[in-house]
């Protein structure tokens, strides 16, 4: 693991983060010193803060109203630009006016963590009967050097969606999805045979952080990666990575994506599939809920994003919630985080609103059998990986950072010797600080 001062992360973390865009029984909460305390000892009637961005907010006042009509502790949302979010959440703890609960995307957590900007909840935590059961990449990113700061708050998994009238239409077996690179490669060519402004695959290719939710499950699944567990050493030469990159160069010298797909920085990474005319694409839960309501006319599948030969993976995504060191009421906070994770809500707020359980053990549930489809999205996330660094955003999300050079390089140029060994360079020189 990478050692940098707590004073250079929290500033970093500002500068970096400000590219990104049925109430439970009583129990265990947290204190700010990692040590578990009965909630019957919190103080009642006390109003929280709750920091989230905008994109969060439906979800974050209906779970928050539920809480504020069962509880005595109250809770009050703040809801900030999600383009300004992680610079304020940054800013007030560091300078000492954080709220008492924050929810932040888990590839930040690290380096909240690092800094010493969020409060120890290991105890209280590993206290949960479903510990072992919360999705797997938030806890791991949660963990800082052997403690525990943050819990999920929401969930995503990458999948692989599939247009089920196009494979029809093109002589496939629309009930049977590809399982390997070559199935995609060839099911590809058979729907852009069909003319007519159709095509077998689409990615954004101008997108650094679609394609680190979509095109690094290729690679997990296939036993490649391009950071090492600790997330401290770059691995860009492992051949899966190549390897991968090679199968999507091959796709789009074919022609089985669209021209535009090259330029697309992300807008129409959802949008794409919705026209009818894509064969296959990578994308998010999300993408289910909004299919069925606003295109019921596409018939489509969910699948999990197959390896070179097989195997499976995905990204997990979504938020985590912690407690900001500055909290007036961590114990308090501690209750609610722990409210949020149990069954009663977990299903009731979350799988009954078609939205992933963040836990691994209710991934099958009463509200998912009437779509099997969110069911496969929740176990993609429950197999998920999510890279595990400190300067996530320099690596994966910016613009012009080395993964999306990479990828850009190698498919559309046709470099990939160069592309690799080129991102191994840049992403050493970023994990090393220069």
């Amino acid at each position: 693991m990478q050692r940098v001062s707590k004073l250079v992360l929290a500033m970093g973390l500002i500068a970096a983060l400000l590219l990104s865009a049925c109430a439970a029984p009583a129990a265990p909460a947290a204190s700010t010193g990692g040590e578990a305390a009965p909630a019957a000892e919190a103080a009642k009637g006390v109003t929280m803060s709750f920091w989230t961005r905008d994109s969060n907010q439906a979800q974050v006042r209906a779970l928050v109203d539920e809480w504020n009509k069962t509880h005595d502790n109250q809770i009050e949302v703040t809801v900030i630009p999600a383009e300004e979010y992680m610079t304020k959440v940054g800013a007030a703890a560091a300078g000492g006016s954080a709220p008492d609960i924050i929810a932040v995307d888990l590839i930040y957590v690290p380096q909240f963590a690092a800094a010493g900007q969020l409060t120890d909840i290991t105890e209280s935590a590993k206290s949960l009967p479903y510990f072992d059961k919360l999705s797997p990449s938030h806890v791991r990113l949660a963990t800082y050097e052997d403690k525990i700061y943050a819990l999920p708050f929401n969930a995503e998994g990458s999948i692989l969606l599939w247009n089920k009238d196009l494979f029809k239409e093109a002589g496939l077996d629309p009930e049977k999805p590809p399982t390997t690179w070559a199935e995609i490669e060839e099911y590809a060519k058979k729907i852009t045979a069909l003319g007519d402004d159709k095509y077998g695959y689409y990615f954004s290719g101008s997108c650094a952080g679609c394609n680190a939710f979509t095109y690094l499950p290729l690679m997990w699944a296939s036993g490649g990666d391009v950071l090492s567990d600790d997330g401290a050493t770059a691995t860009v030469t492992d051949p899966n990575v190549a390897a991968a990159l090679d199968f999507y160069r091959q796709l789009w010298a074919d022609g089985q994506m669209p021209p535009g797909a090259q330029a697309d920085s992300g807008t129409d990474f959802a949008n794409a599939f919705t026209t009818g005319k894509i064969g296959m694409t990578g994308s998010g839960a999300f993408a289910i809920s909004m299919l069925k309501n606003e295109h019921p006319e596409i018939n489509f599948g969910v699948t999990y994003l197959p390896g070179k030969d097989g195997g499976q993976s995905s990204f997990a995504g979504g938020d985590s919630i912690g407690i900001p060191s500055g909290s007036k009421y961590p114990k308090e906070a501690y209750e609610f985080i722990q409210w949020l994770t149990s069954d009663d809500v977990q299903l009731e707020q979350y799988a009954k609103a078609n939205t992933l359980p963040i836990r691994t053990d209710l991934a099958e549930n009463e509200y998912f059998k009437a779509d099997p489809r969110m069911t496969t999205a929740a176990k993609a996330m429950a197999m998920g990986k999510t890279p595990y660094s400190l300067v996530y955003n320099d690596l994966f999300n910016s613009a012009n950072g080395p993964w999306l050079k990479m990828i850009q390089t190698a498919v559309f140029d046709g470099k990939v010797d160069e592309a690799v060994q080129t991102a191994q360079d840049e992403f050493t020189k970023i994990l090393n600080g220069q």
